[in-house]
């Protein structure tokens, strides 16, 4: 016999045996683009001048260092996130140079001046940056999910926690 509540249930709540699922999802594109993106900016000539002299442009100090900070801060960040091996602290380094970034270049040079708030919001809500943001924030709250060494070493440390996907 068909039960409504039972098929009603899941639709509400979620299903959360598939949990797993779009956290590593998540996780290793994340991972990817970012070790991709610091790739470029570490080992791609153009890449790298581009990126000091943009940061000469918004008068960050040490442009050439800076650069060559945040190109390993997103290749190594980026690495570690895709096999899932100290993933809070890579997603809080990636969100503070994403805050960074949304703060210094896409605010001023993105979104236009004079514009009513909601219409900066809508501009700001639309930066990718945001985006990366949030879903940083999501996985420092649930954690790098089952398929990770993250999961891996806090099991053989006696921290089974099955909560987090």
């Amino acid at each position: 016999m068909f039960n409504f509540q039972s098929l009603l249930h899941p639709v509400l709540t979620g299903y959360r045996s598939f949990e797993w699922l779009p956290i590593f999802v998540a996780r290793f594109s994340m991972g990817l683009f970012f070790c991709v993106s610091g790739y470029n900016k570490l080992f791609i000539a153009e890449k790298h001048e581009d990126l000091i002299k943009l940061m000469a442009k918004i008068g960050l100090p040490l442009p050439e260092l800076m650069a060559l900070f945040l190109g390993s801060v997103e290749f190594f960040g980026g690495i570690f996130l895709m096999i899932g091996l100290l993933t809070t602290f890579c997603s809080i380094a990636l969100t503070i140079a994403m805050i960074v970034a949304i703060i210094t270049v896409e605010i001023d040079l993105i979104i236009p001046k004079g514009i009513g708030f909601f219409d900066w919001m809508s501009w700001f809500l639309y930066l990718p940056q945001v985006m990366y943001v949030i879903i940083f924030v999501w996985l420092m709250t649930t954690g790098p999910g089952r398929f990770s060494i993250d999961h891996i070493l806090a099991r053989k440390l006696g921290g089974d926690d099955t909560s987090s996907g």
